[in-house]
């Protein structure tokens, strides 16, 4: 028998809205989150969103820590019921959970050894290493003055400092974890990024377009991740 043809939906889920995409759409549909935004509200919106799709499989950026497919901790700008979720009953298919920083990676990588951090709410972080994907969580590391890097250059940083000092504190920290990790290069996602005026050599910003990139990935060209 003819193997059957695969189509991934994608779901990148986040504090303000979840984005869903499958391979035979152009542009994402977005639904609003938010705090009140459970588990369950998400698949069911997800569900309709996408009825008639007909995929084979999902990807999920998941807001949180994830290991072996399954949210480690409940995420903090959402409603509840994400840990202990069946998502593979819920949508009848294989589900492929990974943290959202590490799928926007994922579809940023373009070989060797990549930092990506993403500067949004907190700060998400992900490295790839000839393919092998890697996700982090350096955000709640001790930066200096008893706070930690996300309190510095996530967006409680960004108010409490202003633009030019969270700028300088973003280039800090992009040196001290790129020769930490001894990346070849680093890619800049979140929303914050754009807010940068120069970028040191061998960083460049990347695309929130490249989550749904990514959740292909996960299916496709590096399965392992």
């Amino acid at each position: 028998m003819p193997k059957q043809s695969q189509n991934i939906l994608v779901i990148d889920v986040g504090g303000t809205n979840v984005k869903v995409i499958d391979e035979h759409h152009e542009a994402p549909v977005k639904i609003p989150s938010g705090p009140d935004m459970t588990a369950q509200l998400m698949i069911t919106a997800v569900k309709e969103a996408a009825a008639g799709w007909k995929y084979t499989g999902v990807s999920m950026g998941y807001p949180g820590p994830v290991l072996r497919c399954k949210p480690m901790a409940e995420p903090r700008n959402l409603g509840g019921g994400w840990m202990k979720c069946d998502f593979a009953k819920a949508f009848g298919c294989e589900v492929r959970i990974v943290n959202d920083a590490a799928m926007q990676a994922l579809g940023s990588y373009e070989g060797g050894r990549m930092l990506f951090l993403g500067l949004g709410t907190g700060l998400g972080s992900a490295l790839i290493v000839e393919g092998v994907l890697a996700p982090m969580e350096l955000a709640h590391l001790p930066y200096r003055k008893r706070k930690t890097y996300e309190d510095y250059v996530g967006a409680r940083g960004l108010e409490r400092l202003g633009k030019d000092k969270w700028r300088r504190h973003v280039a800090v920290v992009i040196d001290q974890l790129r020769h930490a990790i001894e990346a070849e290069y680093v890619v800049l996602g979140g929303g914050n990024a754009k807010l940068l005026k120069e970028l040191p050599e061998g960083v460049r910003l990347g695309s929130n377009n490249n989550a749904f990139k990514g959740g292909f990935r996960l299916w496709n060209e590096y399965p392992q991740a």
